[in-house]
Protein backbone atom coordinates (compact mmCIF):
# COMPACT_ATOMS: atom_id res chain seq x y z
CA UNK A 1 0.00 0.00 0.00
CA UNK A 2 1.38 3.31 -0.98
CA UNK A 3 1.67 5.75 1.91
CA UNK A 4 2.06 8.97 -0.05
CA UNK A 5 -0.16 8.91 -3.11
CA UNK A 6 -0.95 12.41 -4.23
CA UNK A 7 -4.45 11.36 -5.35
CA UNK A 8 -6.96 9.29 -3.38
CA UNK A 9 -7.97 7.28 -6.44
CA UNK A 10 -4.39 6.12 -6.78
CA UNK A 11 -4.61 4.65 -3.28
CA UNK A 12 -7.65 2.65 -4.31
CA UNK A 13 -5.78 1.47 -7.41
CA UNK A 14 -2.91 0.30 -5.26
CA UNK A 15 -5.28 -1.51 -2.92
CA UNK A 16 -6.82 -3.37 -5.85
CA UNK A 17 -3.37 -4.22 -7.15
CA UNK A 18 -2.49 -5.80 -3.79
CA UNK A 19 -4.56 -8.80 -4.86
CA UNK A 20 -2.18 -9.47 -7.74
CA UNK A 21 0.94 -8.32 -5.96
CA UNK A 22 0.42 -10.46 -2.85
CA UNK A 23 -0.91 -13.57 -4.57
CA UNK A 24 2.61 -14.77 -5.26
CA UNK A 25 3.45 -14.79 -1.57
CA UNK A 26 2.23 -18.36 -1.75
CA UNK A 27 5.22 -19.42 -3.84
CA UNK A 28 7.69 -18.39 -1.18
CA UNK A 29 7.22 -21.22 1.32
CA UNK A 30 10.84 -22.16 1.22
CA UNK A 31 13.16 -24.96 2.28
CA UNK A 32 16.37 -24.05 4.05
CA UNK A 33 19.46 -25.48 2.45
CA UNK A 34 21.25 -25.58 5.80
CA UNK A 35 24.36 -23.94 7.17
CA UNK A 36 27.22 -22.58 5.13
CA UNK A 37 29.90 -24.98 3.96
CA UNK A 38 32.96 -25.71 6.08
CA UNK A 39 36.18 -23.83 5.28
CA UNK A 40 37.31 -26.36 2.72
CA UNK A 41 34.04 -25.97 0.85
CA UNK A 42 33.93 -22.19 0.62
CA UNK A 43 34.91 -22.19 -3.05
CA UNK A 44 32.13 -24.65 -3.89
CA UNK A 45 29.64 -22.58 -1.92
CA UNK A 46 30.73 -19.47 -3.80
CA UNK A 47 30.22 -21.25 -7.11
CA UNK A 48 26.79 -22.42 -5.98
CA UNK A 49 25.73 -18.90 -5.06
CA UNK A 50 27.00 -17.58 -8.40
CA UNK A 51 24.98 -20.25 -10.20
CA UNK A 52 21.86 -19.34 -8.24
CA UNK A 53 22.27 -15.66 -9.02
CA UNK A 54 22.72 -16.47 -12.70
CA UNK A 55 19.62 -18.67 -12.67
CA UNK A 56 17.51 -15.92 -11.09
CA UNK A 57 18.83 -13.28 -13.48
CA UNK A 58 17.97 -15.45 -16.48
CA UNK A 59 14.83 -17.20 -15.26
CA UNK A 60 12.05 -14.60 -15.21
CA UNK A 61 8.60 -15.37 -16.59
CA UNK A 62 6.29 -12.58 -17.74
CA UNK A 63 3.64 -11.79 -15.15
CA UNK A 64 0.16 -11.24 -16.55
CA UNK A 65 -2.44 -10.38 -13.89
CA UNK A 66 -5.36 -12.77 -14.12
CA UNK A 67 -3.85 -14.83 -16.95
CA UNK A 68 -3.85 -18.62 -16.45
CA UNK A 69 -0.54 -20.46 -16.44
CA UNK A 70 -0.14 -22.28 -19.77
CA UNK A 71 0.13 -26.08 -19.45
CA UNK A 72 1.00 -27.01 -23.01
CA UNK A 73 4.61 -25.90 -22.98
CA UNK A 74 7.17 -24.35 -20.63
CA UNK A 75 6.86 -20.57 -20.41
CA UNK A 76 9.39 -18.39 -22.14
CA UNK A 77 12.25 -17.31 -19.87
CA UNK A 78 13.48 -13.73 -19.86
CA UNK A 79 16.52 -12.06 -18.37
CA UNK A 80 16.12 -9.59 -15.54
CA UNK A 81 17.55 -6.89 -17.81
CA UNK A 82 14.88 -7.67 -20.42
CA UNK A 83 12.04 -7.39 -17.92
CA UNK A 84 13.45 -4.20 -16.41
CA UNK A 85 13.37 -2.68 -19.89
CA UNK A 86 9.82 -3.87 -20.61
CA UNK A 87 8.51 -2.59 -17.27
CA UNK A 88 10.52 0.65 -17.59
CA UNK A 89 12.22 0.09 -14.23
CA UNK A 90 15.74 1.60 -14.35
CA UNK A 91 17.05 0.10 -11.12
CA UNK A 92 16.57 -2.95 -8.89
CA UNK A 93 18.29 -4.12 -5.72
CA UNK A 94 17.87 -7.60 -4.24
CA UNK A 95 19.00 -9.31 -1.04
CA UNK A 96 18.39 -13.01 -0.40
CA UNK A 97 18.36 -14.58 3.07
CA UNK A 98 19.25 -18.23 3.60
CA UNK A 99 20.48 -20.04 6.69
CA UNK A 100 19.64 -17.00 8.88
CA UNK A 101 22.13 -14.90 6.91
CA UNK A 102 22.32 -12.77 3.78
CA UNK A 103 23.41 -15.23 1.10
CA UNK A 104 23.79 -12.60 -1.61
CA UNK A 105 22.89 -9.02 -2.43
CA UNK A 106 23.20 -7.33 -5.79
CA UNK A 107 22.15 -4.18 -7.62
CA UNK A 108 21.01 -3.94 -11.25
CA UNK A 109 20.57 -1.02 -13.60
CA UNK A 110 21.02 2.65 -12.80
CA UNK A 111 19.95 5.09 -10.12
CA UNK A 112 18.46 7.46 -12.70
CA UNK A 113 17.40 6.84 -16.29
CA UNK A 114 19.88 8.36 -18.70
CA UNK A 115 22.60 8.44 -16.08
CA UNK A 116 25.64 6.27 -15.57
CA UNK A 117 25.58 5.82 -11.78
CA UNK A 118 24.93 2.12 -11.22
CA UNK A 119 22.71 0.59 -8.55
CA UNK A 120 24.80 -1.25 -5.97
CA UNK A 121 23.83 -3.15 -2.79
CA UNK A 122 24.62 0.10 -0.93
CA UNK A 123 22.23 2.29 -2.95
CA UNK A 124 19.40 3.94 -1.02
CA UNK A 125 15.80 3.12 -1.95
CA UNK A 126 12.42 4.21 -0.55
CA UNK A 127 11.01 1.48 1.70
CA UNK A 128 7.49 2.98 1.47
CA UNK A 129 4.97 1.02 3.56
CA UNK A 130 7.52 -1.63 4.44
CA UNK A 131 8.47 1.05 7.00
CA UNK A 132 5.40 -0.02 8.98
CA UNK A 133 7.15 -3.25 10.01
CA UNK A 134 9.96 -1.14 11.49
CA UNK A 135 7.40 0.99 13.35
CA UNK A 136 5.68 -2.11 14.71
CA UNK A 137 8.94 -3.44 16.16
CA UNK A 138 9.59 -0.06 17.83
CA UNK A 139 6.15 -0.28 19.44
CA UNK A 140 6.81 -3.83 20.67
CA UNK A 141 10.15 -2.70 22.10
CA UNK A 142 8.35 -0.19 24.33
CA UNK A 143 5.64 -2.73 25.15
CA UNK A 144 8.36 -5.13 26.25
CA UNK A 145 9.89 -2.39 28.43
CA UNK A 146 6.51 -1.80 30.08
CA UNK A 147 6.23 1.74 28.75
CA UNK A 148 3.32 1.00 26.41
CA UNK A 149 0.34 -1.34 26.56
CA UNK A 150 -1.34 -2.66 23.45
CA UNK A 151 -4.89 -2.31 24.76
CA UNK A 152 -4.69 1.07 26.53
CA UNK A 153 -6.49 4.16 25.24
CA UNK A 154 -3.80 5.91 23.19
CA UNK A 155 -4.79 9.30 24.62
CA UNK A 156 -3.19 8.13 27.87
CA UNK A 157 0.19 8.32 26.07
CA UNK A 158 -0.39 11.30 23.78
CA UNK A 159 0.87 14.62 25.15
CA UNK A 160 1.57 16.93 22.18
CA UNK A 161 -1.86 16.25 20.67
CA UNK A 162 -4.91 14.19 21.54
CA UNK A 163 -6.92 11.96 19.24
CA UNK A 164 -10.32 13.70 19.03
CA UNK A 165 -13.16 12.00 20.87
CA UNK A 166 -16.42 11.63 18.93
CA UNK A 167 -19.50 9.44 18.62
CA UNK A 168 -17.42 6.51 17.37
CA UNK A 169 -15.07 6.47 20.38
CA UNK A 170 -17.73 6.62 23.12
CA UNK A 171 -17.87 2.86 23.73
CA UNK A 172 -14.52 1.72 22.37
CA UNK A 173 -11.25 3.60 22.42
CA UNK A 174 -8.41 3.60 19.92
CA UNK A 175 -5.53 1.42 21.12
CA UNK A 176 -2.12 0.50 19.75
CA UNK A 177 -3.48 -2.93 18.85
CA UNK A 178 -6.14 -1.51 16.52
CA UNK A 179 -3.68 1.02 15.10
CA UNK A 180 -1.12 -1.67 14.28
CA UNK A 181 -3.77 -3.89 12.68
CA UNK A 182 -5.61 -1.22 10.66
CA UNK A 183 -8.78 -1.47 12.75
CA UNK A 184 -8.67 1.99 14.30
CA UNK A 185 -11.46 3.49 12.23
CA UNK A 186 -9.11 6.22 11.02
CA UNK A 187 -9.24 7.25 7.34
CA UNK A 188 -7.24 5.60 4.57
CA UNK A 189 -5.55 8.82 3.58
CA UNK A 190 -2.29 9.69 1.92
CA UNK A 191 -0.33 12.88 2.43
CA UNK A 192 -0.48 15.49 -0.32
CA UNK A 193 0.73 18.93 0.67
CA UNK A 194 1.01 22.45 -0.70
CA UNK A 195 4.56 22.47 -2.06
CA UNK A 196 4.48 26.26 -2.37
CA UNK A 197 4.26 26.56 1.40
CA UNK A 198 6.53 23.67 2.32
CA UNK A 199 6.45 20.29 4.06
CA UNK A 200 3.96 19.93 6.93
CA UNK A 201 4.98 19.10 10.46
CA UNK A 202 3.80 15.95 12.22
CA UNK A 203 1.09 17.88 14.07
CA UNK A 204 -0.10 19.57 10.88
CA UNK A 205 -0.51 16.15 9.27
CA UNK A 206 -2.43 14.81 12.27
CA UNK A 207 -4.72 17.85 12.23
CA UNK A 208 -4.98 18.02 8.44
CA UNK A 209 -3.85 21.65 8.50
CA UNK A 210 -2.10 23.59 5.71
CA UNK A 211 0.36 22.88 4.21
CA UNK A 212 -0.92 19.33 4.79
CA UNK A 213 -3.87 18.47 2.55
CA UNK A 214 -4.76 15.06 3.98
CA UNK A 215 -7.77 14.05 6.01
CA UNK A 216 -7.18 14.70 9.72
CA UNK A 217 -6.74 11.86 12.20
CA UNK A 218 -10.39 11.65 13.21
CA UNK A 219 -12.08 8.29 13.81
CA UNK A 220 -14.78 7.48 11.22
CA UNK A 221 -16.08 4.14 12.54
CA UNK A 222 -16.11 2.14 15.78
CA UNK A 223 -12.54 1.10 16.65
CA UNK A 224 -12.04 -2.63 16.17
CA UNK A 225 -15.21 -3.07 14.11
CA UNK A 226 -13.59 -3.49 10.69
CA UNK A 227 -10.29 -3.61 8.82
CA UNK A 228 -9.40 -0.55 6.77
CA UNK A 229 -5.82 0.13 5.71
CA UNK A 230 -4.84 3.42 7.34
CA UNK A 231 -1.59 5.27 6.79
CA UNK A 232 -2.50 8.01 9.21
CA UNK A 233 -3.01 5.39 11.91
CA UNK A 234 0.74 4.84 11.83
CA UNK A 235 1.31 8.60 12.01
CA UNK A 236 -0.62 8.51 15.28
CA UNK A 237 1.75 5.74 16.42
CA UNK A 238 4.69 7.98 15.55
CA UNK A 239 3.32 10.73 17.80
CA UNK A 240 2.79 8.21 20.62
CA UNK A 241 6.39 7.00 20.37
CA UNK A 242 7.77 10.54 20.30
CA UNK A 243 5.69 11.60 23.31
CA UNK A 244 6.58 8.52 25.37
CA UNK A 245 10.29 8.53 24.49
CA UNK A 246 10.65 12.31 24.47
CA UNK A 247 12.69 12.04 21.26
CA UNK A 248 12.15 12.44 17.50
CA UNK A 249 10.98 9.30 15.73
CA UNK A 250 14.13 9.04 13.61
CA UNK A 251 16.30 9.13 16.76
CA UNK A 252 14.23 6.39 18.38
CA UNK A 253 14.68 4.18 15.30
CA UNK A 254 18.44 4.81 15.28
CA UNK A 255 18.90 3.99 18.95
CA UNK A 256 16.56 1.00 19.19
CA UNK A 257 17.08 -0.67 15.81
CA UNK A 258 19.51 0.73 13.29
CA UNK A 259 22.64 0.99 15.43
CA UNK A 260 22.26 -2.30 17.32
CA UNK A 261 21.56 -4.22 14.09
CA UNK A 262 24.29 -2.55 12.04
CA UNK A 263 21.72 -0.97 9.70
CA UNK A 264 24.15 1.81 8.76
CA UNK A 265 22.32 2.58 5.50
CA UNK A 266 18.90 3.17 7.08
CA UNK A 267 17.43 6.54 8.01
CA UNK A 268 14.13 8.36 8.44
CA UNK A 269 15.87 11.68 7.79
CA UNK A 270 15.14 13.09 4.34
CA UNK A 271 16.61 14.59 2.22
CA UNK A 272 19.61 12.35 2.70
CA UNK A 273 22.85 13.87 3.87
CA UNK A 274 24.71 15.57 1.06
CA UNK A 275 27.43 12.92 0.81
CA UNK A 276 24.81 10.18 0.38
CA UNK A 277 22.56 11.77 -2.25
CA UNK A 278 24.69 10.62 -5.17
CA UNK A 279 23.77 7.04 -4.20
CA UNK A 280 20.00 7.59 -3.98
CA UNK A 281 17.69 5.75 -6.37
CA UNK A 282 15.51 8.32 -8.12
CA UNK A 283 11.80 7.38 -8.55
CA UNK A 284 10.46 6.88 -12.08
CA UNK A 285 6.91 6.95 -13.41
CA UNK A 286 5.12 4.33 -15.53
CA UNK A 287 6.97 5.53 -18.62
CA UNK A 288 10.35 5.25 -16.94
CA UNK A 289 10.82 9.02 -16.65
CA UNK A 290 12.69 10.28 -13.58
CA UNK A 291 10.65 12.31 -11.10
CA UNK A 292 11.25 14.30 -7.96
CA UNK A 293 10.70 12.19 -4.82
CA UNK A 294 7.43 12.85 -3.00
CA UNK A 295 8.72 12.01 0.45
CA UNK A 296 6.66 13.31 3.39
CA UNK A 297 7.40 16.04 5.86
CA UNK A 298 6.92 15.26 9.53
CA UNK A 299 4.96 12.04 8.98
CA UNK A 300 7.47 9.18 8.79
CA UNK A 301 6.29 6.03 10.55
CA UNK A 302 3.87 5.00 7.80
CA UNK A 303 6.47 5.02 5.01
CA UNK A 304 9.39 7.43 5.34
CA UNK A 305 12.31 5.00 5.55
CA UNK A 306 15.29 5.25 3.20
CA UNK A 307 17.31 2.04 3.24
CA UNK A 308 18.84 -0.85 1.31
CA UNK A 309 17.64 -4.43 0.80
CA UNK A 310 20.63 -5.64 2.83
CA UNK A 311 19.63 -3.51 5.80
CA UNK A 312 16.01 -4.68 5.59
CA UNK A 313 17.34 -8.23 5.37
CA UNK A 314 19.31 -7.64 8.60
CA UNK A 315 16.08 -6.47 10.20
CA UNK A 316 14.22 -9.56 8.96
CA UNK A 317 17.02 -11.85 10.16
CA UNK A 318 16.78 -10.36 13.66
CA UNK A 319 13.05 -11.17 13.76
CA UNK A 320 13.68 -14.66 12.39
CA UNK A 321 16.40 -15.40 14.94
CA UNK A 322 14.32 -14.07 17.83
CA UNK A 323 11.36 -16.16 16.68
CA UNK A 324 13.61 -19.23 16.70
CA UNK A 325 14.83 -18.47 20.22
CA UNK A 326 18.35 -17.61 19.10
CA UNK A 327 20.30 -14.88 20.97
CA UNK A 328 18.39 -11.66 20.26
CA UNK A 329 19.29 -7.97 20.37
CA UNK A 330 15.95 -6.22 20.06
CA UNK A 331 12.98 -8.34 21.13
CA UNK A 332 12.49 -11.51 23.15
CA UNK A 333 11.18 -14.64 21.47
CA UNK A 334 7.76 -14.33 23.10
CA UNK A 335 7.44 -10.73 21.89
CA UNK A 336 8.19 -11.58 18.26
CA UNK A 337 5.84 -14.54 18.39
CA UNK A 338 3.20 -12.21 19.77
CA UNK A 339 3.73 -9.97 16.75
CA UNK A 340 3.28 -12.97 14.49
CA UNK A 341 0.06 -14.19 16.11
CA UNK A 342 -3.08 -13.77 14.03
CA UNK A 343 -5.13 -10.79 15.09
CA UNK A 344 -7.77 -11.28 12.42
CA UNK A 345 -8.45 -13.01 9.13
CA UNK A 346 -8.62 -10.68 6.16
CA UNK A 347 -11.40 -11.12 3.62
CA UNK A 348 -9.96 -13.47 0.96
CA UNK A 349 -11.90 -11.56 -1.68
CA UNK A 350 -9.61 -8.58 -1.11
CA UNK A 351 -6.45 -10.42 -2.13
CA UNK A 352 -7.68 -13.59 -3.83
CA UNK A 353 -6.52 -15.94 -1.06
CA UNK A 354 -6.59 -16.20 2.75
CA UNK A 355 -4.31 -13.75 4.51
CA UNK A 356 -3.97 -12.79 8.15
CA UNK A 357 -3.09 -9.59 9.96
CA UNK A 358 -0.48 -9.66 12.70
CA UNK A 359 0.84 -6.73 14.74
CA UNK A 360 2.27 -4.52 12.00
CA UNK A 361 2.88 -7.31 9.50
CA UNK A 362 0.87 -9.54 7.20
CA UNK A 363 0.94 -13.29 7.86
CA UNK A 364 0.47 -16.26 5.56
CA UNK A 365 0.77 -20.04 5.78
CA UNK A 366 1.52 -22.30 8.72
CA UNK A 367 4.22 -24.63 9.97
CA UNK A 368 7.37 -24.49 7.86
CA UNK A 369 5.45 -22.51 5.24
CA UNK A 370 4.63 -19.68 7.68
CA UNK A 371 5.78 -16.24 6.54
CA UNK A 372 5.61 -12.63 7.65
CA UNK A 373 5.70 -9.90 5.02
CA UNK A 374 5.12 -6.28 4.18
CA UNK A 375 5.09 -4.69 0.69
CA UNK A 376 5.27 -1.01 -0.05
CA UNK A 377 4.90 1.44 -2.91
CA UNK A 378 5.45 5.20 -3.19
CA UNK A 379 4.36 7.66 -5.83
CA UNK A 380 5.73 8.71 -8.23
CA UNK A 381 7.59 5.40 -8.60
CA UNK A 382 9.30 3.26 -5.96
CA UNK A 383 8.44 -0.20 -4.63
CA UNK A 384 9.59 -2.45 -1.82
CA UNK A 385 8.92 -6.00 -0.75
CA UNK A 386 10.05 -7.88 2.39
CA UNK A 387 9.21 -11.49 3.20
CA UNK A 388 10.68 -13.78 5.84
CA UNK A 389 10.17 -17.42 6.85
CA UNK A 390 10.96 -17.82 10.57
CA UNK A 391 10.83 -21.63 10.63
CA UNK A 392 13.24 -21.87 7.72
CA UNK A 393 15.60 -18.97 8.26
CA UNK A 394 15.11 -17.65 4.77
CA UNK A 395 13.48 -14.81 2.84
CA UNK A 396 14.08 -12.00 0.39
CA UNK A 397 13.95 -8.22 -0.04
CA UNK A 398 13.39 -6.55 -3.42
CA UNK A 399 13.43 -2.78 -3.97
CA UNK A 400 12.97 -0.84 -7.21
CA UNK A 401 12.94 2.77 -8.44
CA UNK A 402 10.10 2.33 -10.93
CA UNK A 403 6.31 2.66 -10.77
CA UNK A 404 6.00 -0.76 -12.42
CA UNK A 405 8.35 -2.31 -9.90
CA UNK A 406 5.39 -4.26 -8.53
CA UNK A 407 5.07 -6.21 -11.77
CA UNK A 408 8.80 -6.79 -11.94
CA UNK A 409 8.92 -8.06 -8.35
CA UNK A 410 6.18 -10.55 -9.19
CA UNK A 411 8.53 -11.92 -11.84
CA UNK A 412 11.62 -11.96 -9.65
CA UNK A 413 9.94 -13.82 -6.78
CA UNK A 414 9.01 -16.88 -8.87
CA UNK A 415 12.54 -16.95 -10.30
CA UNK A 416 13.91 -17.04 -6.75
CA UNK A 417 11.42 -19.74 -5.83
CA UNK A 418 12.37 -21.93 -8.77
CA UNK A 419 16.09 -21.44 -8.27
CA UNK A 420 16.03 -22.26 -4.57
CA UNK A 421 13.61 -25.14 -4.93
CA UNK A 422 10.86 -23.41 -3.02
CA UNK A 423 7.40 -25.03 -3.33
CA UNK A 424 5.07 -23.68 -6.04
CA UNK A 425 1.86 -21.77 -5.34
CA UNK A 426 -0.86 -23.77 -3.66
Amino acid sequence: MNPYHSKSETLLRKERFMKNRMSLVLILAVSSVGAFAQAQGIKDKGSQIAERMHAVENGLVEFRPGAPTPDAQPPKLWTLADRMAVNKVPGVSIAVIDGNAIEWAKGYGVLKAGGSAAVTPKSFFEAASTSKAITAVLVMHFVEKGRLRLDEDVNVYLKSWKLPENEWTKEKKVTLRVLLTHQSGLPATNFPNDEKIGKPTLLQVLKGEIPAQNKPAVVESIPGSRWKYSNIGYVVIQQILEDVAGKPFEQIAQEVLFRPLGMASSTFIYPLKRDLRSNEAVPHDNQGKPCEPEMPGGALAQGGLMTTPSDLARFAIELIRAYQGKPDQILFQQTVRRMFQKELDLDPRMFGFPLEEGLGVFLQGSGKDFSFLHPGGNDPGATSWLVGYPELGTGAVIMTNGAKGDLLSLEILPALAKTYGWPPAR
